[in-house]
């Protein structure tokens, strides 16, 4: 596990994250939680039949492949067919919204991104309510977003870049993965924080805000870590800071926000596991101590962080309260920023 992220949740330990670096602390806390939430009524034939796990997202993106590790893994642990369905529309909002609809019988299950708890002060309309409708088990992976210049951009540090932008106001754009999305709502707190004029330019995802800068056609993006960590390495982009207080061991040569006097802008490209709300607290226990031992495997932590993610658990409790966390604190950015909600 990365510094950075251990950082990060020492940092919001009020929000309710815990991060979990060894695989026996990893067990020993499962075990625990099963312990006081299990009683008689816990049924050991769980799962009977198959399980699906939606993804409210197209495929082959890094919400997709965490939940297809996880699917692999249970389905062998279980020795019972885990499959994933994907429903991508809206913002993840579709899928999420079917997700919360379905029975509360531990065969359905969500896996979301940060846009989860972003959604309800975006958009006017949400068919969810990501506090009530759902039962938290917990997060798998996160990443801290990054600031991402192209090489020819003439700032070499966050000092520097604040100074050009100020001296400059409105005449430089910064790419996101989408209006709404959690990179752009890191771009947002960074600017109200630095006071900035800076132009969104909202990109339909992670692949094209990147490929535009890298072709020097917007100069700045606010992306998530794993999908500008090879393109930082190779030299094609210019990190200049990320959003945690403790660097990256997957980019140990770039600082962090509160290193250049920038605090409290921690943001997390996160991906987390939820239950339809009603669900059984047996299985949502079980299903917390099956992925706490999944993720504390070599093989499975080495795949993560291959896709640019840091193996992050928390439990059940500690998962609901950072939900009820963020979603205040981003409506609160998204206010400030007078981002005006999507109808």
């Amino acid at each position: 596990m990365t510094n950075s992220l251990a950082q990060y949740t020492e940092a919001n330990r009020t929000r309710g994250t815990t991060m979990i670096a060894r695989r026996a602390f990893l067990s020993l806390s499962a075990a625990a939680f099963i312990e006081t939430v299990s009683g008689p009524g816990w049924s050991q034939s769980y799962p009977a039949r198959p399980v699906r796990i939606i993804v409210p997202y197209a495929p082959g993106g890094p919400n997709d492949a965490v939940a297809r590790i996880i699917a692999a893994k249970l389905s062998e642990r279980w020795a019972q067919a885990f499959y994933v369905e994907n429903i991508p529309a809206g913002a993840g909002n579709v899928g999420t919204a079917v997700a919360a609809r379905a029975p509360a019988d531990g065969y359905s299950v969500v896996i979301v991104t940060s846009s989860f708890w972003l959604n309800p002060s975006f958009y006017a309309k949400l068919r969810y309510d990501p506090v009530k409708d759902f039962a938290p088990v917990t997060v798998i992976a996160a990443a801290p977003h990054v600031l991402i210049v192209h090489p020819s951009f003439p700032a070499n540090n966050l000092k520097e870049f604040v100074a050009l932008v100020r001296a400059n106001p409105g005449k430089y754009s910064y790419a996101s993965a989408g209006t709404g999305q959690s990179s752009h709502l890191a771009g947002e707190l960074f600017k109200l924080a630095a006071g900035l004029d800076l132009v969104h330019v909202p990109f339909n995802g992670a692949s094209p805000a990147m490929m535009s800068v890298v072709g020097g056609h917007v100069p700045i993006a606010f992306i998530s870590l794993p999908a500008a960590v090879t393109f930082i390495k190779e030299g094609k982009l210019r990190g200049l800071a990320i959003t945690s207080n403790a660097r990256s061991k997957l980019l140990p040569e770039v600082p962090t926000m509160a290193e250049a006097g920038y605090e409290e802008q921690e943001s997390i490209f996160m991906q987390g596991v939820l239950f339809p709300a009603g669900t059984s607290q047996d299985i949502v226990a079980r299903w917390y101590r099956e992925i706490a031992d999944i993720v504390a495997l070599t093989e499975v932590r080495d795949r993560l962080t291959s896709l640019g993610l840091e193996p992050v658990v928390n439990t059940p409790a500690s998962f609901a309260a950072q939900i009820q966390s963020e979603v205040a604190r981003w409506s609160k950015v998204i206010r400030d920023a007078r981002i005006k909600p999507v109808d």
